[in-house]
């Protein structure tokens, strides 16, 4: 049963957040930040984990609580469908291009949270989305989903490249690491017995 709901609630968002981990990548996310929207669909897409994303939140002030929250609650929606990760690969790695952009990702499903970012965006927004608020995202997702992640743009000059190329990669490494591990579907993927 590898789905979840987690709904948070803030004085400064409201956010629910559906996961299914064994869908095809279908999503219907909903933030009010149009560009974000775009790579919560790409996270979805390429992870092929279903996502629906219903959030408000202060968008009158900027972005940030919206964005940050929403990465919050992903990552706690992973961890309730993640169980006791009992037959998962745990690992994943991507490494994605897209035109000019290089981004490398690598994650594990340790319950260690804990963010690696070599992936500078150069310009400060795309379009209105503060590109800063990228790396505030995988900072939220890390922490809240209990993954040590790594993410490098070994090449890039395009901010949206390099931000949408860091999501899809992200996303890829993700999908490597909640499959199903065929021949080692009854045990949990660590020496200690629990993750």
């Amino acid at each position: 049963m590898r789905k979840a709901t987690v709904t948070r609630k803030t004085a400064e968002t409201d956010i629910t957040v559906t996961l299914d981990l064994d869908g095809t990548g279908a999503y219907d996310n909903q933030t009010g930040v149009g560009f974000f929207d775009h790579m919560l669909d790409q996270l979805s897409r390429h992870s092929l984990i279903d996502m629906t994303i219903r959030a408000t939140g202060d968008l009158h002030i900027d972005d940030h609580h919206t964005v940050e929250d929403t990465g919050i609650a992903i990552g706690q929606a992973l961890v309730q469908a993640l169980g006791d990760k009992t037959g998962i690969r745990r690992y994943g790695a991507c490494l994605l291009p897209m035109d000019d952009a290089l981004v490398r990702a690598a994650l594990d499903l340790s319950a260690r949270p804990f963010l690696v970012w070599n992936a500078d965006l150069p310009t400060q927004k795309i379009g209105t989305f503060d590109c800063e608020l990228v790396r505030e995202f995988f900072q939220a997702l890390a922490t809240h989903g209990g993954i040590t992640l790594h993410v490098d743009a070994l090449h890039g000059v395009n901010s949206h490249h390099i931000a949408e190329a860091a999501f899809k990669a992200v996303a890829r490494a993700l999908r490597e690491a909640v499959e199903t591990d065929p021949r080692k579907a009854d045990a949990i993927p660590s020496t200690k017995g629990a993750l």
